[in-house]
């Protein structure tokens, strides 16, 4: 194992519901990691502040998506911005990201999300995988104990509307699985909740700037989901050779290497969401791109192309 200088990383993220990922009110999760000296994160906002110009305490990400804005939004992504040039941004599509946890429960074959991810999302009326999507959201949420066995029922009700597609052919005879699984949730309720996308993309970032072995220590927006329970869940997923050396909560607005964190989360988040739905800035994508940690958690090809490089493996396989 490579061993070296400890590495200090500031994150934040954008798009954060929890595990309510289809009912949110956000498409995207957006994960950002830099690593900065905070005299050089200082002078950045002190720049941006002169560029923007606006009476705000604390600048967040809308300031740099308004259209006025444009020119700064560039500057900031761009190669004379002031971000590092290994600084990264982990997508999660959350649908996907729910697609993928139903083929873990129902399939115990996570490769086989992103396939049923596409046909889904492609060949369904709206408001058909819209519907999925929800009941498949509530089938393999854990924090809805109250819930008991009902969103089994209503999985296998919205599956029986989907007759005729690879999707329903492929789960339909999966109810003893999705009823067994309902009841571990119901006797042993895990700690960690399977379906929030924060401690992957955590790991992913840290796996970036920890790939050649060196200890990473993370100065994270504060969350209360980052429990020290959670934080070993975090540990023990790490790929190696990544190691975390320490967890660090911070208010936002008291370090601004975790600030420049939050604006490129936010960005990326809104970039992404935009490409996602048909709606892609050409500009943007190309200047997020070499940010985008290329094991994303993301499925849809089109966007996929617009967003990530194009060497990296299909529906990000390579995640935690």
């Amino acid at each position: 194992m490579t061993t070296g200088p400890l590495l200090e990383i500031a994150c934040d993220e954008s798009g954060s519901d929890g595990e309510n990922l289809i009912g949110g009110n956000t498409d995207v999760f957006a994960h950002a990691g830099v690593r900065l000296d905070p005299a050089e994160a200082h002078a950045c906002l002190r720049e941006m502040r002169d560029r923007i110009r606006s009476p705000a305490v604390e600048y967040k990400a809308n300031h740099l998506l308004r259209e006025k804005h444009r020119p700064v939004l560039e500057w900031f992504l761009g190669p004379s911005g002031p971000l590092p040039s290994d600084a990264r941004v982990h997508l999660t599509d959350k649908a996907f990201f729910v697609v993928r946890r139903v083929a873990d429960v129902l399939l115990d074959d996570r490769d086989e999300a992103a396939p049923l991810y596409r046909e889904g999302r492609g060949a369904l009326p709206a408001a058909r995988w819209r519907a999925f999507l929800e009941s498949a959201n509530d089938l393999v949420r854990t924090r809805n104990r109250d819930a008991g066995p009902a969103p089994v029922d209503a999985f296998f009700r919205t599956l029986d509307t989907l007759h005729g597609t690879a999707l329903a052919v492929r789960l339909r005879h999966t109810r003893p699985r999705a009823e067994a699984f309902r009841a571990r949730v119901l006797d042993e309720p895990p700690s960690v909740p399977e379906l929030d996308p924060l401690l992957p993309s955590l790991a992913r970032t840290i796996a970036h700037f920890g790939r050649d072995g060196h200890p990473v220590a993370v100065v994270h927006d504060r969350q209360n989901t980052l429990t020290a329970e959670r934080v070993r869940r975090l540990e023990a997923i790490l790929p190696p050779p990544s190691r975390l050396a320490s967890l660090t909560l911070v208010e936002s607005r008291s370090d601004p290497r975790v600030q420049l964190a939050d604006f490129l989360a936010g960005v990326a988040r809104k970039i992404a969401s935009d490409a996602l739905n048909g709606h892609a800035d050409a500009p943007l994508t190309d200047l997020l791109r070499p940010h985008v940690d290329p094991y994303s958690l993301w499925a849809d090809e089109h966007s996929r192309s617009l967003l990530l490089s194009r060497a990296t493996e299909s529906g990000g396989s390579r995640n935690p």
